[in-house]
C-alpha cells in the first residue's frame, strides 16, 4: 500500500474536504500556482482511500477527452471510458486541473455531476450514469492568472464548495522543504526568506512569483551536488520570467540571501 503523500496543514483545509466528500460535494481548488493543490487532492485521495484520476486540462481537451469513444480493437469497434466517466463508474476522485484551459463546451459535461442529481450523461452511449457514493469530482485553478477571458462561469462556480489554497506561512513553507527534501536547515532557511523577499515584489514582466514547488526543486539541486546560487537561479529565478532586466534584480536579491 502506497504511503499518503505529505500535506502540511494551513488552516481547515482537510476538515473541508473530508466534509464535501462525505455530503457528496464537489470542490474547487484556488490558488497560485506550486502553493501545492495537487499535492493537497493527491493528500485527501490517498486518506480517504479513493483513487485519484487527475486530467490536466488545456485548450484542445474535448468532451469526448473526458467520457470516452469508440475505437478500433481486432477489426470492432468497441467503446473505451474516458477518466470521468472512469471515476463515476468506479468511485474515484476526478481532478480536473486548471479547468478554465478547457474549452467552455467541455466543461458543461460536469454540470449534472455537480448538483444534487450526481450524473454524467454520455450521449454515444445514450446512456445516464449515476455517480457511485463514493465519486467526487474536484477542480482547480488559479484566479490570479485567468484572464477575463478565461475564468469559470458563475454557474459552474456556484455548484462547488470552494476552498481557497495559498502559500503557506514561512515556518510551515520551511518545515515544508525540510520534509521533502531533507536540505540542512539553514539552506532552508535562506530559500523562504528569498521566496518571501520575492512575493512582495511588483515587477512588470513577472506574472508569476517563486512558489514552494520551485524552492524544492532547488533545495533538490542542491542535493544533487549543484551549487547554491546555480540551483537557485535554475530553479527559482529563470523560471518565473524572461526579461533580462527583472532577471539581474532578481539575481542581484538572490546573491542578498543565498551564500556564495
Amino acid at each position: 500500500m502506497l504511503a499518503t503523500p505529505y500535506y502540511h496543514q494551513v488552516h481547515d483545509e482537510i476538515e473541508v474536504f473530508q466534509a464535501a466528500w462525505k455530503s457528496r460535494h464537489a470542490v474547487m481548488l484556488k490558488g497560485p500556482t506550486g502553493c501545492g493543490k495537487t499535492r493537497f487532492v493527491e493528500a485527501m485521495a490517498a486518506s480517504l482511500g479513493r483513487p485519484l484520476i487527475t486530467v490536466s486540462c488545456h485548450e484542445d481537451l474535448t468532451a469526448a477527452d473526458l467520457l470516452g469513444r469508440y475505437l478500433l480493437k481486432g477489426g470492432e469497434t468497441v467503446w473505451f471510458d474516458g477518466p470521468l466517466t472512469r471515476a463515476v463508474r468506479h468511485g474515484a476522485i476526478c481532478y480536473l486541473d486548471e479547468i478554465v484551459e478547457a474549452r467552455a463546451d467541455t466543461t458543461v459535461t460536469i454540470h449534472a455531476l455537480t448538483d444534487h442529481r450526481r450524473e454524467l450523461h454520455v450521449e454515444r452511449l445514450g446512456e445516464v450514469l449515476a455517480a457511485a457514493d463514493e465519486f467526487m469530482l474536484v477542480v482547480s485553478y488559479n484566479p490570479g492568472y485567468q484572464s477575463i477571458l478565461k475564468d469559470l462561469k458563475p454557474s459552474t462556480r456556484q455548484r462547488m464548495v470552494s476552498i481557497e489554497l495559498g502559500f503557506p506561512p514561512r515556518q510551515i513553507e520551511l518545515e515544508v522543504i525540510l520534509r521533502e527534501t531533507g536540505v540542512a536547515r539553514n539552506v532552508a532557511e535562506d530559500l523562504v526568506r528569498l521566496a518571501a523577499a520575492i512575493r512582495q515584489l511588483d515587477a512588470a514582466g513577472m506574472p508569476e512569483v517563486s512558489s514552494t514547488r520551485s524552492l524544492i526543486a532547488a533545495a533538490d539541486l542542491m542535493k544533487a551536488g549543484l551549487h547554491p546560487r546555480a540551483a537557485v537561479k535554475a530553479a527559482m529565478i529563470g523560471p518565473l520570467c524572461d526579461d533580462h532586466a527583472v532577471s539581474a534584480s532578481l539575481m542581484q536579491m538572490m546573491e542578498a540571501y543565498i551564500a556564495p
